[in-house]
């Protein structure tokens, strides 16, 4: 293969570009990636050897001498199994490239090409792999979907509002602003990751301030890549949970307040009527005629 086809071969599999110095290979997810490597010498007699940088080191391909991880010779990480080759007939043009067969996103990282026995030469790289989201229009090709916002509750507080991404890559940051683009104060982030995609979310309380409209942004910086969903949130909301406030505390006053008054009355009352009672009771017996004395022999009068 001449030089100009191989970097056609390579245009096809993905886009380069330099970042410091470094190459970053970009691929979608689940095609395929080239990662290059050559000198100006052949490499058919050569060792070289392909490692994934991270807390362990993954062995991704070696090759020594004819010998390779595709023909026998140990070593390779279950990951990279099966999945990398490389060109034979371009190691007698230095090339000790290498093609990542459908890729997936934990393959996305730092990438190394050492040759041991030449002066420990080494070339430096990094893959990325883009998540690939489908949605009813069919495949979207991008670094995260548009958060997904709704509210969650209505308390004594304000309104609750939920921010949820699925399936990132690499990792986003989450924040709540309000439409004066104004940083809001929200929970800790819950993150969690499967496959090397990142789920998270972040909650935060609003109050009505001097607007109803509120966004979630959500941003990867490594990629210089942003997206934000808005949610408008009724006045209602924050009438019905202020007014909820006020009458309870209302409830509260009167409690307090009125209560002893009411007391106070009810004794007043008992009292008057008690004192009725006594003097209806004196006005009766005043009313009555005296009893009839029987007479005595000393009353008559002839």
């Amino acid at each position: 293969m001449s030089l100009p086809l191989w970097i056609s071969v390579l245009s096809l599999t993905g886009f380069v570009v330099k970042s410091n110095g470094s190459k970053i290979i970009r691929v979608s997810e689940g095609s395929d990636a080239i990662l290059p490597c050559s000198i100006k010498e052949s490499v058919v007699q050569k060792l070289f050897d392909w490692r994934k940088d991270g807390e362990k080191k993954k062995e991704v391909f070696m090759y020594d001498a004819g010998l390779h991880y595709n023909n026998g010779l140990p070593g390779q990480d279950d990951q990279f199994r099966g999945r990398v080759s490389h060109f034979p007939d371009q190691l007698k043009f230095g090339n000790a490239s290498i093609r990542i067969n459908n890729t997936k996103i934990t393959d996305s990282g730092g990438y190394t090409c050492h040759f041991p026995h030449i002066n420990g030469l080494t070339f430096y790289m990094k893959l990325v792999v883009d998540p690939v989201f489908k949605d009813r229009s069919g495949e979207i090709s991008g670094a995260v979907p548009k958060p997904s916002v709704m509210i969650l509750d209505v308390t004594d507080s304000g309104v609750r509002l939920k921010c949820e991404v699925q399936g990132a890559f690499p990792k986003p940051e989450l924040r709540w602003k309000d439409s004066d683009g104004n940083i809001l104060d929200a929970e800790e982030a819950e993150i969690s990751e499967r496959d090397g995609r990142y789920h998270v979310t972040l909650q935060t309380t609003v109050t009505s301030t001097t607007t109803t409209s509120f966004q979630c942004v959500v941003q990867q910086k490594d990629l210089n890549h942003e997206t934000a969903s808005t949610i408008t949130v009724s006045e209602k909301l924050f009438v019905n949970s202020s007014g909820k406030v006020c009458i309870e505390w209302l409830l509260i006053g009167i409690g307090l307040g009125v209560l002893p008054t009411a007391v106070l009355a009810l004794l007043l009352a008992f009292k008057f009527i008690r004192i009725i009672r006594i003097r209806g009771t004196k006005k009766n017996k005043e009313d009555e005629p005296e009893p009839m004395m029987p007479l005595s022999s000393d009353d008559i009068t002839v």
